[in-house]
């Protein structure tokens, strides 16, 4: 079901100052500004810090009995959104619904779709419940999805929002054909479809005399004789000895003796001149200066104020609630899918941001056709704007520009190894190319050494070049090998020999000779 053709509404918001209340927000049907399919068009959203109001009658009304209700559109926050709405309303069918006089309290029947301001990113479902016995609306409101919405926000790609609403109450709420939120409308709306079966009596009230203290001070309870509450917490401690060398006549602060009373001092005005008090120099090699006193230490004999103990409350009644009684307000809808029926569709919005983009409305009970038309349109947009993303490196360029923190996570995860490789390869590369100018300068030696000379040799050589050495009889005549492989790789730690393993197949094959 789609719509049949766009109304610009002509009204004013009633709560609003009188420079912003109409809804004078701009619309366009336009490419988006960095199409990826040429020649695709959608509603654009053009004005910002303005009310919008735009709506469409449906072919015909959509009315809820058995099948569900399919509700999908895209949107596209062209140049992100700081505060602002893309949300749709089911617009109620009523005798007097009037598109052309479409605001904010216009009846609808439901709401659906992103919204956010500051840091607070919204995906709304709402639904305005008839109260049967009253016959007055309340909106209910779906919780709060568990996913990470910023994304669909803040990365400027066109995105696929889905409501699904069933027969037997439930619901899902898709994002790019994915669910974010699902729930039953019976039991995951706020406030709740149906009020409470009994309510508090507003009339009851508690009685006087109720008791609701758990504990008590016991009445039969007698201070002790012996109890003083006068005892101090804490006492000199009477073991205590001044230390020795203690400075009793020197003061712990002295006036600082290179002082100079200021020449525009005025004792008439400022009082007598005092210098400044520093730390006497005298007690700077002594355990203190002054009167001594004994520290203080915790009084054994300290009790405090003496209180009864507490006992249990042989009177407590318990925490008192009112009574409970019949709530004559109760109803049970056991089926609240079976919502007022719709006749349009409108966007009634205000936004800080504009150029936010909508396309392909689409309202079906059948979830089937709505899955094979998001194929062929959101599908398309999805994968031409897939084909056009940056690579991995313009991806994290473009990431650290908005969150410069990256940075460093950047350094610590890619940088950072990519020099401990360098380092490593750098390394042992020196390591082959020492080794093999060394074996190159001293074969000739080493095709006449005896395994005593070579021995010798070999701890005459630095680290790396010992393990080059003792490749080096695998690639000579076999001759040399009785005579040099004794007693040589015993001489070699286990840190020096597998510097030169990356050169072992060079020796191997005689290429070094």
């Amino acid at each position: 079901m789609c719509c049949f053709r766009w109304i610009l509404s002509n009204a004013k918001k009633d709560d609003a100052d009188e420079e912003i209340a109409k809804y004078d927000g701009k619309w366009a049907v336009e490419e988006m500004k960095d199409s990826k399919l040429p020649g695709d068009k959608g509603l654009v959203l053009k004005s910002r810090a303005k009310h919008h109001a735009i709506s469409a009658h449906l072919l015909r009304p959509f009315t809820f009995e058995t099948m569900p209700l399919v509700i999908q559109y895209e949107v596209n926050f062209q140049s992100g959104i700081d505060c602002g709405g893309a949300y749709v309303k089911l617009l109620t069918e009523t005798p007097d619904l009037d598109l052309d006089q479409f605001v904010d309290k216009t009846p609808y029947t439901i709401m659906f779709g992103p919204d956010k301001c500051g840091e607070d990113y919204k995906l709304h479902f709402i639904f305005r419940h008839k109260n049967p016995k009253t016959g007055e609306y309340e909106e209910k409101h779906a919780k709060k999805p568990d996913a990470d919405l910023r994304t669909y926000f803040t990365d400027k790609k066109t995105h696929l929002y889905t409501l699904v609403v069933n027969s037997d109450n439930s619901f899902e709420v898709l994002v790019d054909q994915t669910v974010v939120n699902s729930g039953n409308l019976l039991t995951d709306m706020t406030p709740a479809v149906n009020p409470p079966a009994e309510i508090e009596d507003p009339d009851d009230h508690k009685p006087e005399d109720w008791d609701e203290r758990p504990k008590i001070q016991d009445p039969d309870s007698v201070k002790p004789e012996d109890w003083d509450e006068d005892a101090p917490a804490q006492i000199p401690d009477e073991s205590a000895v001044k230390p020795d060398g203690w400075l009793d006549d020197e003061p712990e602060y002295i006036g600082d003796p290179d002082a100079i009373k200021p020449e525009d001092w005025d004792e008439d005005m400022d009082g007598e001149w005092e210098a400044p008090q520093i730390p006497n120099p005298a007690c700077e090699t002594a355990p203190g200066c002054g009167t001594w006193k004994r520290p203080m230490i915790d009084n054994p004999n300290y009790k405090g104020k003496w209180k009864p103990p507490m006992i249990d409350n042989p009177n407590y009644q318990g925490v008192w609630k009112p009574r409970k009684i019949p709530n004559p307000a109760y109803f049970e809808d056991l089926h609240p899918y079976k919502m007022s029926p719709f006749s349009a569709l409108g966007l009634e919005l205000w936004s800080m941001t504009s150029d936010i983009f909508f396309d392909n409305f689409f309202i079906t009970n059948d979830r089937n056709a709505a899955e094979r038309w998001a194929s062929d349109s959101w599908g398309l947009k999805k994968a031409a704007e897939g084909a056009a993303e940056p690579g991995l490196a313009a991806q994290m360029l473009n990431a650290a520009e908005e969150r410069p923190w990256l940075w460093v996570v950047y350094v610590l995860t890619v940088a950072l190894p990519l020099i401990l490789i360098f380092k490593l390869l750098f390394y042992v590369n020196c390591h082959q190319t020492f080794c093999r100018e060394n074996v190159k300068l001293d074969i000739y030696k080493l095709k006449s050494s005896s395994s005593k000379s070579h021995s010798s040799m070999l701890q005459t050589q630095p680290c790396g070049a010992k393990a080059c050495i003792l490749l080096v009889p695998f690639s000579g005549p076999a001759q040399w090998k009785s005579v040099t492989l004794s007693g040589i790789r015993e001489q070699l730690t286990a840190a020096c020999f597998p510097q030169c393993n990356a050169v072992m197949e060079d020796f191997l094959t005689g290429g070094l000779i």
